[in-house]
């Protein structure tokens, strides 16, 4: 196997109510003095209320996905401000595109999520899509998050779709792990680290997913909740954080990778296009015993089964041939597996899962 390069953590974080009240202190114990915040509009109103921060210079909103594009704008506006520490508020791509601009400019980065939705707050790369909205690829950078800071409150008041799809994104985080190591018979303690986080992943979600979203849908912070959030932001980053390329993507995330070139994908959440991912990769290693087991959680939380309930309702044929073709390019993490994963395979694949779910799989009441 390749060396692992460890990037385990950001330098501080905490999950505390109160916490963003603190924020000007924290800043001045790190000798950070002029912060500029990037955020989209809905994520600057749902934090706002909880930030206490003197001195900002400069506040940019974001304008959709992180494009290398919208890393030069926002950088630009950042240089002209002379910003001494970058702070994003928002979801993962605001974070991701707050990553990038300080990874530009060489800044600390302090990030603050409005979601429990992925662990892009805990990881240090970013993932990078064209102006249509197609996945490119992800960067990872050398620099960890300088601090990292979770306020329940903003993630209990956050609408519970977002949940959900980090409750999907997450559970990957252990079928695709495991997917990559299964045949390895010598593991580094770093590889052990990461998959006892992934199987924390698979096993508090699976445990605590439904109570986490009940309490999301009463804008209610439970012990429930947060550990379902610090289990998706950090039990989740830790994976790839120690994992590395053993770690991070798999077949899962190939999937959703190809799921972007279909329009009528473009509005599901990443984590719901992951959880479907999720699914063919195991008809791909031919574990539909898995995802028969799965199915009662997916069914419970929503989390989608078909292309149909992912928006595709029409040329079903020819979407899944374009999902195949994008997940199986060369450079695709599908190809870390230890299964066949030709265009042909995962196609086949695909049409498995669907003829499985929809013919041998009763909807749980």
């Amino acid at each position: 196997m390749n060396p692992l390069h460890v990037r385990g953590a950001p330098n501080f974080y905490q999950c505390e109510e109160g916490i963003l009240e603190q924020l000007t202190m924290k800043l001045a114990e790190h000798k950070l003095e002029k912060p500029a915040i990037i955020h989209g509009e809905k994520s600057w109103y749902a934090a706002k209320d909880y930030i206490s921060l003197d001195n900002t210079v400069v506040r940019v909103p974001y304008k959709g996905d992180c494009t290398h594009e919208e890393v030069e704008r926002v950088a630009t506006e950042l240089r002209k401000s002379q910003a001494d520490v970058v702070i994003g508020v928002g979801g993962g791509k605001v974070l991701d595109l707050a990553k990038a601009t300080g990874d530009k400019l060489d800044l600390p980065v302090v990030l603050i999520p409005t979601l429990a939705s992925n662990c892009s707050p805990w990881t240090p790369l970013s993932v990078f899509y064209d102006e249509y909205g197609n996945f490119l690829h992800y960067i990872i950078f050398s620099k960890a998050a300088h601090m990292v800071l979770l306020e329940p409150r903003i993630i209990a008041a956050s609408p519970f779709k977002y949940l959900r799809a980090g409750i999907g994104d997450t559970i990957a985080k252990w079928y695709e792990a495991d997917a990559l190591t299964a045949k390895m018979e010598q593991k580094p303690l770093a590889l052990d680290i990461a998959l006892h986080a992934a199987k924390l992943c698979r096993d508090v979600l699976l445990d605590k997913g439904s109570e986490a979203m009940e309490s999301v849908r009463n804008h209610q912070v439970t012990p429930a909740l947060i550990k379902v959030a610090e289990t998706i932001v950090m039990a989740g980053g830790m994976v790839g954080g120690y994992g590395d390329a053993y770690g991070r993507i798999a077949g899962a995330h190939a999937i959703h990778n190809g799921l972007t070139t279909i329009p009528e994908t473009h509005k599901i959440l990443h984590g719901d296009k992951v959880a479907y991912g999720i699914l063919v990769q195991l008809a791909l290693e031919n574990k539909l015993d898995e995802v028969a087991k799965l199915f009662p959680f997916y069914k419970k939380l929503q989390l989608p089964t078909t292309l149909e309930e992912l928006g595709v309702h029409e040329n079903v044929e020819e979407a899944m041939r374009a999902i195949s073709a994008k997940a199986t390019i060369p450079e695709e993490s599908i190809h870390l597996m230890n299964v066949p994963t030709t265009e042909h395979d995962v196609l086949q694949s695909i049409q498995r899962l669907e003829k499985y779910v929809k013919n041998n799989i009763r909807p749980v009441s």
